[in-house]
């Protein structure tokens, strides 16, 4: 029936595991829930390890990290069932009937998404400010607006694919490092025809990352995206949209010429504000992308 699938990285997924399987049983579900950690710090596989005693939770550990997208493959070969469901380790469950909203629109050749929602509370330390207000602005959809462009909105965070769907996609394993594996996965799933479902059945984003990480990892995003574009796989983005069309009327050099020096002042402007402009941050990776389609 069904493989709960969760890749850990230096996170505490008790919480999670431990609402996953108290629904599971509540269905009487023919079910797993496979925990894969990837080389994590000894104090979260010390923790997670006591999940490997609950029925039906089976839990291992790497002993190299091999990334974002090559332990979700890795997830997929260990799986017994016929619906995979990921989410990402950094998760909280909100909605009481979590599995049973996805069991309910189960269909053989079609993918379902639920979503992903933030605390509509900003966090008390300001350091984490920015990354919460742009998953509240630009993360956090409904279920209808997602609808409207399935493939577009499709995030790997929390979404049920049928084995063999999954089987002629895969992860893109050349990507290593943070940034844009969902937005290739949602490019196959559309070359491919696959139908996306968008439901109303998100999962809480609870791993809000500091100003400064926030930002790095901006930037590894930014650099994986100009990597498949120099690599010929173009990823259709809205950051790359706009790079073509200052290519097209070749403003790209004054554009990337003007925006270099201005990114310590980005980074002020997000860092420090209460309620960042992310059109700061638009500029920001407009910046490092031209730079890197130069590389």
């Amino acid at each position: 029936m069904l493989s709960i699938l969760i890749p850990i990285y230096n996170y505490d997924v008790r919480h999670l595991v431990g609402e996953l399987h108290r629904q599971a049983e509540e269905l009487n579900l023919t079910y797993e829930i496979c925990l894969l950690d990837d080389a994590s710090s000894l104090v979260f596989q010390q923790r997670n390890r006591e999940l490997a005693q609950k029925t039906n939770v089976r839990y291992e550990e790497l002993s190299q990290n091999i990334g974002r997208s090559a332990i979700r493959n890795r997830l997929v070969t260990i799986a017994r069932y016929d619906y995979l469901l990921f989410m990402d380790c950094d998760s909280g469950v909100v909605m009481p009937h979590y599995l049973q909203t996805y069991l309910q629109h189960l269909q053989p050749n079609r993918l379902l998404y639920g979503g992903r929602t933030y605390l509509p509370k900003p966090p008390s330390d300001r350091n984490y400010l920015l990354h919460w207000h742009y998953g509240r602005q630009r993360e956090q959809q409904d279920f209808a607006s997602r609808q409207i462009e399935p493939y577009h909105s499709f995030m790997t965070n929390n979404f049920l694919i049928p084995s063999q769907v999954f089987a002629s996609i895969t992860f893109n394993e050349q990507i290593r490092t943070y940034g844009h594996e969902d937005t290739l996965f949602g490019m196959e799933l559309a070359k491919k025809g696959v139908e996306i479902l968008h439901l109303n059945n998100p999962l809480l984003h609870l791993g809000l990352e500091t100003n400064l990480v926030f930002l790095q990892k901006t930037e590894m995003a930014v650099l994986n995206l100009a990597r498949l574009h120099r690599e010929k796989q173009p990823v259709h983005t809205r950051l790359s949209k706009i790079y073509h069309t200052l290519n097209k009327w070749g403003l790209t050099l004054p554009v990337g010429f003007l925006l270099r020096p201005m990114r310590s002042l980005f980074v002020a402007e997000l860092t420090r504000r209460a309620r960042p402009n992310l059109r700061y941050l638009d500029l920001y990776k407009l910046s490092f992308f031209i730079d890197a389609m130069r590389a």
